[in-house]
C-alpha cells in the first residue's frame, strides 16, 4: 500500500487532499466532518475583520445539460467574529491533531498581521496561508489580489508574515496576471515557506436576460465575481507547471483549481504539487467525494509503482517544453475502430466544418463508418475530441521518413522540415 502522506513546506497530512479556504471550510463543524470523511487537512476560510457578505453570492455555468461545470462567487472572507473562529480552530485540533489546518489570512497593516498570526498560531493552527488573491471585494480595500498583483508588495507583506509566524507561511497567489512567475519568485524572496494556487479568476458568470442584470443577482445590481470549478483546471495546471518548470523558484507548492477527481489530483501532482485544495466538487457533491480520489490515488500509485508522494511529485515537468522545440517532424494520423463506430458523423461534421476537411462519409451501400483520407489528415486530434464512443477514434504515430526537427533547429541550422498537408 502506497503512503498518501503529504509533506507540503512542513505542513504534514495523512493525505494530499485539502479543504481549500472556502464555503466548506467556514466552521469547526464543517471541518470535523470533513476530516472525519477522510480530508487531510483544510484551509480555514479567511479570516480578518470579519463583514457583511451579500445575498445572492453564486453562480453557476451550466452547460449542455451537465450543472455547473463552471462556478462563481461574490462571497468575501468570514462573516464570523474571530473569537468563534479561533475557539473552533482549537477544538478541531485537539479533536483531529493528525489532520492539517492551515489558516488562512488576510488583513491591512503590519500590526493586523502580527496580532492575528499570534492569534491563529495560539489557537492551534499547523500552518498560515496569506490570502493574496481574492479578485473582488477585498481587492477593492487594497487586499486580496490587489496584493499578488503588485511582486513589491507581495513580497514585503509576506515578509511581515514569516518575521511573526513560527509555522509555515503559504502565499495564495492570484491568477488575475500575465505571467505567474514573477509573483511566484515575489513570494519566495519574500522568504515563503511555499505557495498554493490559483485563486479564483475574476468573471461576469453570466446576465439574467430577462431582468438585464448580472447574476448573481443582488437586487438590481451585481459585481464581477471570482470564477472557479472544473472549467478553470486547465488554467491552473499551467500556472502551477511555470513555477515548478521555473529554475529560480524551489518552493512547494499547494495546487488548487477545478479539482473534482482522482485524476486531476495526479495532473497537479505530477506537475509539481504537493497537496491538491479542493472547494467547488465539495460544494456540489459533498465532503464524500474525498473517499473516491483517496482510493484512485491509491490505485494510480500502486499501478505506476510510486511508494510515496514524494516519488511522484513533478513527474511530468521534463515533458513541459516550449513550442520552438516540439518535433516538428513527429506525425499521427487518424484511425478508426469501425466495430466500435456508431456511424453518428460527429467526426465528419467537425473535420469538413472545423478541421482539415480529411474525413467523408462512407460510399452508398456500405457500413456508416467515415473514411479518412490519410494523406490530408494532420492528426489534430478534433475527430477524436468529439467521438462520443470511447477508444472507437485513436490518434496513431506514422513513420514518415523524416528525422527529428524543431522549429528552432530549422531556423537555426536548417534542418529540413516534412511537406505540409492540407494544401488542396
Amino acid at each position: 500500500m502506497p503512503n498518501l502522506q503529504s509533506n507540503t513546506a512542513g505542513i504534514i497530512s495523512p493525505n494530499p487532499f485539502w479543504l481549500a479556504s472556502a464555503p466548506p471550510a467556514n466552521s469547526g463543524d464543517q471541518i470535523k466532518r470533513a476530516f472525519d470523511h477522510g480530508w487531510g487537512g483544510a484551509v480555514w476560510k479567511t479570516l480578518g475583520q470579519p463583514i457583511q457578505n451579500v445575498s445572492s453570492r453564486f453562480g453557476g455555468l451550466h452547460y449542455k445539460g451537465t450543472k455547473a461545470i463552471g462556478f462563481n462567487n461574490i462571497e468575501l472572507i468570514t462573516d464570523r467574529p474571530l473569537e468563534v473562529n479561533f475557539r473552533e480552530i482549537t477544538e478541531v485540533k485537539k479533536s483531529h491533531p493528525e489532520h492539517a489546518i492551515i489558516v488562512s489570512l488576510m488583513v491591512e497593516t503590519k500590526e493586523e498581521w502580527k496580532d492575528i498570526i499570534k492569534r491563529s498560531i495560539d489557537a492551534g493552527a499547523d500552518g498560515l496561508e496569506l490570502n493574496f488573491g481574492c479578485p473582488h471585494g477585498m481587492c477593492e480595500r487594497g487586499m486580496g489580489s490587489a496584493v499578488g498583483q503588485e511582486p513589491a508588495v507581495n513580497e514585503e507583506i509576506t515578509s511581515w508574515a514569516m518575521e511573526y509566524s513560527t509555522v509555515p507561511v503559504l502565499v495564495k497567489l492570484t491568477p488575475n496576471v500575465g505571467d505567474i512567475v514573477p509573483h511566484g519568485r515575489a513570494a519566495q524572496a519574500g522568504g515563503a515557506s511555499g505557495v498554493s494556487l490559483i485563486n479564483t479568476i475574476k468573471s461576469i458568470i453570466g446576465v439574467d436576460i430577462d431582468r438585464m442584470v448580472l447574476n448573481p443577482r443582488v437586487g438590481e445590481l451585481s459585481s464581477n465575481g471570482g470564477y472557479c470549478g472544473a472549467a478553470v483546471k486547465p488554467i491552473a495546471l499551467h500556472m502551477c507547471a511555470a513555477l515548478a518548470r521555473d529554475p529560480q523558484f524551489n518552493i512547494p507548492i499547494s495546487g488548487i483549481g477545478g479539482v473534482a477527481s482522482w485524476r486531476d489530483a495526479v495532473e497537479f501532482i505530477l506537475l509539481g504539487a504537493s497537496s491538491v485544495q479542493v472547494c467547488t466538487e465539495v460544494m456540489l457533491r459533498g465532503y464524500r467525494v474525498v473517499e473516491d480520489m483517496i482510493e484512485g490515488l491509491e490505485n494510480y500509485m500502486d499501478e505506476h509503482g510510486f511508494e510515496n508522494l514524494e516519488q511522484m511529485t513533478g513527474k511530468a515537468i521534463p515533458s513541459f517544453s516550449e513550442w520552438g522545440n516540439l518535433n516538428l517532424n513527429y506525425e499521427t494520423i487518424a484511425r478508426i475502430d469501425a466495430d466500435k463506430c456508431i456511424g453518428c458523423y460527429d467526426c465528419v461534421v467537425a473535420c469538413q466544418d472545423g478541421a482539415h476537411q480529411c474525413l467523408f462519409p462512407a460510399e452508398e451501400g456500405k457500413k456508416r463508418v467515415p473514411v479518412i483520407d490519410e494523406s490530408e489528415c494532420v492528426g489534430c486530434n478534433l475527430c477524436e475530441i468529439v467521438c462520443p464512443v470511447p477508444g472507437c477514434i485513436t490518434m496513431e504515430e506514422v513513420d514518415n521518413g523524416f528525422a527529428p526537427a524543431t522549429w528552432n533547429d530549422h531556423v537555426n541550422d536548417g534542418k529540413p522540415l516534412r511537406p505540409k498537408k492540407g494544401a488542396h
